[in-house]
């Protein structure tokens, strides 16, 4: 072997070398994790319960940067153009799915500028409406809405929410017509339907209980495919009679594309630890909230069916893009 390819052998073993170091010590500073939602919202609380877990495991801090508007794009926009070395993470719902289909001019590319870490957690929605509503059941609702097409209205917490895509999928499943409000948020939503100005509501669980156990609220179904530990005697959607209804509400961590797999792997496996211990597991009882454990690969494949399955719902409830 001539010096000049001794050279190349012995350089790519120190490159081989100092990358398996960087590997194995990573992480060597602080992880942000940028929320594209409120803070105190039930994505983010979901989130720092993980976060901080991770923290006690990995000994660096998850530093949770709030950064809410335009649907989850003003964060996501961060993260995607942020080094893909695993410093720099997106925490976000099953918006993340939705945007691509809903906005004209993303800053970025939905699909192509992420990858999927690891799921955190399935958390469902909740079918509510006033107190004072003349519907008790699934069954009323639907029954009036197929009686005064168009005549009934639905609140979400934004379009293209996971509050809204649950709606609209309710909608189509049950055949029926209804006018679909937009909301800044759940709390205005929940405010409007309480007060009776709007007849119903997908919320998340978490945000309601207490006002249905006051009072305020009737829950008449769960969204998802399953119940929920928060209502376990509620039935689902589906249970009550309306097949292929079920929305899986989500929340996961994604990285910049071109993110290393070692450590993707290794945030993927300190987040499932994470998500089996008994402090991760007591908070996520009291929101309702189911961990999801998956590999990388498994939630990545499982995203490419999730993209293609929000975009057939945009299209069938023609969801305007927006600007």
């Amino acid at each position: 072997m001539n010096l000049f390819k001794m050279g190349i052998l012995l350089l790519s073993l120190t490159v081989g070398s100092v990358l398996a170091q960087s590997i194995n010590s990573f992480p060597a500073k602080q992880i942000r994790v940028v929320v594209p939602i409120t803070a105190g919202s039930a994505t983010d609380t979901v989130v720092r319960a993980v976060a901080e877990k991770m923290r006690s495991n990995l000994g660096q801090t998850l530093l949770i940067d709030n950064r809410p508007g335009a649907g989850t794009t003003i964060g996501a926009s961060i993260v995607a153009k942020s080094l893909p070395d695993g410093y720099t993470l997106l925490a976000n719902s099953t918006a993340q799915t939705a945007n691509p289909y809903l906005y004209k001019n993303l800053p970025y590319d939905g699909v192509g500028d992420f990858v999927g870490v690891t799921p955190l957690a399935s958390m469902p929605n909740i079918l509510v409406v006033s107190a004072s509503s003349p519907f008790k059941t699934v069954g009323d609702l639907v029954a009036a809405a197929k009686a005064r097409p168009g005549q009934l209205n639905y609140a979400s917490a934004g379009s293209g929410t996971g509050t809204h895509l649950s709606a609209e999928k309710f909608r189509i499943a049950a055949n029926i017509v209804a006018e679909h409000i937009p909301l800044k948020g759940s709390p205005e939503a929940i405010t409007e339907i309480i007060s009776g100005r709007l007849d119903w509501y997908f919320a998340p669980g978490v945000t309601v209980i207490n006002l249905i156990k006051e009072g305020k609220l009737r829950a008449l179904a769960v969204g998802s495919k399953n119940r929920s530990s928060l209502f376990p005697n509620l039935p689902t959607t589906e249970e009550a009679g309306v097949p292929g209804s079920a929305l899986n509400f989500w929340v996961a961590l994604f990285a910049p594309a071109k993110t290393p797999k070692d450590i993707l792997e290794k945030l993927n496996m300190e987040a499932n630890a994470a998500l089996q211990s008994q402090e991760v597991k007591a908070i996520f009882s009291r929101l309702g909230a189911e961990p999801m454990t998956q590999s990388v690969a498994e939630f990545n494949k499982g995203l490419e069916e999730e993209f293609r399955i929000t975009q057939a719902l945009v299209n069938m409830a023609n969801i305007k893009s927006q600007d």
